[in-house]
């Protein structure tokens, strides 16, 4: 396929890299970032977009994915896909998505889990909104890109459950970093901790996968300082994105909204910006009870 690609940072970059060994022309923009082996350089947006079988935006937010598809939008082909990889509010997916349609075009909203390293590596899970028919254009680069795709439903169901998912783990490691710290106060060896954990009812991927504490289970950021695998304050966007859709919807998320509370100091208050998500165990552990 011909593809544009465009926001070529920390993921985007990779995701088009992969593309572009796998034998498709992949022409990308970015405006810091360089084009990554492999993939042409436009000098602008709607130029890398020009002629494109399949656009793929991997953008910071909801206004910028706007922007962006204001500008690419009238150069697509007929036809062509929009696919939005960026993690972005609902109500921005859904408005991208009716403004592709209302110009003759497929169009997705495609987050990603799986970081830096699933990019990187290629197996990344997409979490896909949009058309049957879109979707199936655009399978066979999820499946160059990651290692799974769920198609969701209509647009917009690809944003709803990334934001869900996210916020279950934010709720889940926060509360594993405070487990951890009241075993230590209460006396408990991490690595036995663990072992009862990850074997019984609390269990969870922030436990098993993504262990906050290090020297305890699989190697997870914890074992290098704290160096983000998924930054805090990223955690903190996608909390706020759960409760901006919790709001539009009138849906009672008290656990999700303690969550945001809780990232948003640890990140603006608290020194935990740049920081891995799950450093709020070492931050836990140097504090009292409030």
């Amino acid at each position: 396929m011909k593809i544009g690609f465009i926001g070529l940072g920390n993921m985007g970059g990779p995701m088009a890299a992969n593309l572009a060994s796998a034998g498709h022309q992949v022409t990308g923009f970015d405006l810091a970032a360089p084009c990554p082996q492999g993939v042409a350089c436009a000098s602008n947006a709607a130029d890398a977009a020009t002629g494109a079988d399949v656009v793929i935006t991997m953008l910071p937010n909801g206004a910028i994915l706007r922007d962006v598809a204001a500008s690419v939008l009238p150069a697509m082909r007929e036809g062509a896909v929009l696919c939005d990889c960026s993690t972005v509010d609902v109500d921005s997916a859904r408005a991208v998505a009716q403004q592709a349609v209302g110009a003759g075009l497929g169009a997705l909203d495609a987050p990603v889990s799986g970081g830096v390293g699933g990019a990187s590596a290629g197996t990344l899970t997409f979490m896909v909104g949009g058309s049957e028919d879109a979707f199936a254009t655009v399978l066979p680069l999820f499946d160059i890109m990651g290692q799974k795709a769920v198609h969701c439903g209509a647009s917009g169901a690809g944003q709803a459950a990334k934001i869900c998912n996210n916020m279950i783990l934010g709720a889940t490691m926060a509360v594993t970093c405070e487990a951890f710290a009241l075993a230590d106060k209460l006396g408990l060896d991490r690595a036995r901790m663990f072992d009862v954990v990850s074997t019984s009812s609390g269990y969870s991927w922030s436990m098993n996968a993504y262990c906050p504490a290090p020297g305890v289970g699989p190697q997870s950021p914890a074992d290098n300082g704290y160096k983000p695998g998924f930054a805090a304050e990223l955690m903190l966007k996608d909390l706020r994105l759960s409760q901006q859709a919790a709001d539009s919807v009138d849906a009672p998320t008290p656990i999700g909204a303690c969550a945001t509370q809780l990232y948003e100091n640890f990140v603006e208050n608290e020194g935990g910006k740049g920081r891995d998500f799950s450093a709020l165990l070492p931050h836990f552990s140097t504090r009292g009870r409030i």
